[in-house]
């Protein structure tokens, strides 16, 4: 069994439509399983630069599949390793939401491990 780490990671500014409307922040945060393979996501650390509660949210394939809010000027490390295998094909991305109008920078590292 060979696997592989792969990483969705930078420092990305959006504006807010509100904390039920997520947003997708940019394309270097979606990725498919490549085939002849399985995925699983091993952890999230994710940033707030902002003076306001935000929640990115990791979507798997157009569905909400995880949640980590992120409180004000704070940050958080949620370990998912064995969470749930993610199948050849599947896609993922990085949504983000804010209050409407709010102006945020956020840092985000998610890393993943691919199985062949």
């Amino acid at each position: 069994m060979r696997s592989t780490p792969r990483f969705l990671q930078g420092v990305f500014s959006f504006e807010g439509k509100g904390l039920d409307r997520p947003v997708p922040l940019d394309p270097a945060l979606a990725y498919v399983v490549p085939g002849g393979t399985l995925a699983q996501p091993v952890y999230f650390r994710g940033g707030n630069a902002s003076a306001e509660l935000i929640c990115l949210y990791l979507v798997r394939d157009g569905q909400p599949m995880r949640l980590f809010p992120i409180g004000a000027k704070h940050h958080t490390h949620v370990a998912l390793r064995v969470v749930e295998d993610l199948e050849a094909g599947t896609g993922i991305e990085v949504h983000a939401a804010a209050p409407a109008g709010l102006a945020v920078t956020v840092v985000i590292d998610l890393g993943l491990v691919e199985i062949a």
